[in-house]
């Protein structure tokens, strides 16, 4: 039977992965996985995870299973930080996920659950495992207009057009901060527009935040996700922690699913819980348990926020160092879009021909379609970065 298997398409990041493992010179550049590193190259365990996983090793008397939607004081936490009072706790349902793209899974799969014929509105272009997942599950996907490839901004009026053609019983995908992969971001004047026409659409909106604290801070970035959720009737949520919080191998996510109407969320909780046990069972708990710890504890909290603000200001200092850097070598101030964008990718707008130019002769690899991942810079590399590509004619 294992004969009749068939060969998957490989994945790009992976393989680029692999590549620059593979690669000997001892300049490459990194800009392709997208995981924070500091300026050392290393992805550091934040102190407030340390101290909040020694606290659990010294107090956890048991590791047996939590419940099928992980433990509750991890969704209330997750909950508090991501929507604060923007919308009623009794309308939420809550699960935790093995990660963001496990959250991000289980939504579409409550998706097919509720309407099998739904369409999926995701935008061009959009995290590649979004549409690896749909087409897995064979969900339509219908692609909009996001990014201008010659602004290096949003599309706005592209997009409305294209989100024109939803119906009811639609969903549109939309990324809460931080855009994977072009770093621009919808203002709350566009937010707001975007939400006036899903709810004369009647379409279901899904918002996938993974990056919260590494655009503008916390409370900024929530704020979008905070301004749909209390303004829609119903609202799917995929959050993240490996970013924010470093914890990439623990694989610590949560679905979140709005009800429009308090009384429907026991039934709405029952469907999650069902999902979970179908695909995994139960979910993963340490660093759920880590995130609970730190956000239920003010002094870890507020040391976990200044920790997560100096990752975040060096991401901008990097952008505005690689904006300035590209202008005093080109003349032109045609990358200031690099300053502008927010979280840790940048789409710079090349075509795969030159991407390839940049690994063979500067061993700087970035993903074909021209995503960067700016955490993977520092100090030193901006120049020989800045260099390559203004000598590559980008």
């Amino acid at each position: 039977m294992l004969t009749n298997l068939k060969e998957q398409p490989k994945d790009k990041i992976l393989g680029l992965m692999a590549l620059y493992r593979e690669d000997p010179r001892a300049t490459k550049i990194d800009l392709g996985v997208g995981v924070y590193k500091d300026a050392t190259g290393v992805t550091p365990v934040m102190r407030a995870v340390k101290a909040a996983e020694r606290r659990i090793v010294e107090e956890q008397t048991s590791k047996a299973y939590t419940g099928l939607a992980g433990d509750a004081g991890y969704s209330t936490a997750m909950r508090d930080l991501l929507l604060a009072d923007s919308v009623d706790p009794a309308r939420i349902a809550a699960v935790a996920t093995p990660g963001g793209t496990g959250a991000v899974r289980q939504a579409f799969e409550l998706v097919k659950q509720a309407n099998p014929n739904a369409r999926v509105f995701v935008s061009n272009p959009t995290w590649p495992n979004h549409v690896s997942i749909l087409g897995y599950l064979g969900i339509e996907v219908v692609k909009y207009r996001y990014f201008d490839t010659e602004t290096r901004a949003v599309d706005f009026d592209g997009m409305m057009e294209d989100l024109g053609d939803i119906t009811s019983g639609d969903v549109v995908l939309l990324h809460g901060c931080c855009h994977n992969p072009t770093g621009a971001n919808l203002n709350l004047t566009q937010w707001q527009s975007v939400i006036d026409l899903i709810n004369d659409k009647g379409c279901l909106p899904i918002i996938d935040i993974a990056y919260q604290g590494f655009g503008d801070g916390l409370e900024e970035d929530a704020a979008a996700t905070r301004l749909v959720a209390s303004s829609v009737p119903e609202l799917l949520i995929a959050a993240s922690c490996s970013k924010n919080f470093g914890i990439y191998r623990e694989r610590t996510g949560l679905l979140m699913a709005i009800s429009e109407k308090a009384e429907s969320t026991a039934v709405t909780q029952g469907n999650l819980n069902h999902l979970n046990r179908q695909n995994f069972s139960f979910p993963p708990d340490h660093g759920a348990r880590v995130v609970t710890t730190i956000l239920n504890d003010p002094e870890l909290k507020a040391d976990w926020m200044a920790e997560l603000e100096e990752m975040r200001t060096g991401m901008l200092a990097l952008r505005q160092q690689l904006a300035d850097e590209l202008q005093r070598l080109s003349g032109s101030d045609r990358f200031g879009f690099i300053a502008e964008h927010r979280g840790m990718f940048s789409q710079i707008g090349t075509t795969p021909d030159l991407v390839e130019k940049l690994r063979a002769d500067n061993a700087i690899y970035m993903v074909g379609d021209s995503r960067m991942n700016i955490a993977g810079l520092n100090a030193q590399s901006v120049s020989v970065l800045a260099k390559a590509i203004v000598d590559a004619g980008i």
